[in-house]
């Protein structure tokens, strides 16, 4: 497993909260809004198993509905448990990544 894999294997999860808390949306445009952001490495294999385990832990609900442009799809949406785990990785990530970022620009690798 690549070093980026590994990074990015703990961040993923909160994206994709992220993401579904702006609106409701299924796998494949995570996998879009993704690829848009510059996280073009993230397959749809990888969100999948995620949006599971976060549907396990009711972070997330999924609901079948009709597409205009093929089959339905099941979107997701935030439930409360899950803006709360999203408020929490927000705290996190802001409290490794200010550090790393002063660590980093320290060593003479402007970010």
């Amino acid at each position: 497993m690549s070093l980026r894999s590994q990074m990015l294997k703990g961040i993923l999860e909160g994206c994709i909260l992220s993401i579904i808390q702006q609106q409701p949306t299924y796998g494949y445009e995570i996998s879009v809004i993704l690829k848009e952001y510059g996280l073009e490495n993230i397959s749809e294999g990888s969100i999948y198993p995620i949006l599971l385990r976060l549907q396990k832990e009711k972070l997330i609900i999924g609901e079948m509905k009709k597409s205009e442009s093929g089959p339905k799809r099941k979107y997701y949406q935030l439930t409360e448990d899950g803006n709360e785990a999203l408020k929490e990785f927000y705290l996190q990530w802001d409290a490794i990544k200010n550090p790393v970022d002063k660590i980093v620009n320290q060593g003479g690798y402007d970010v």
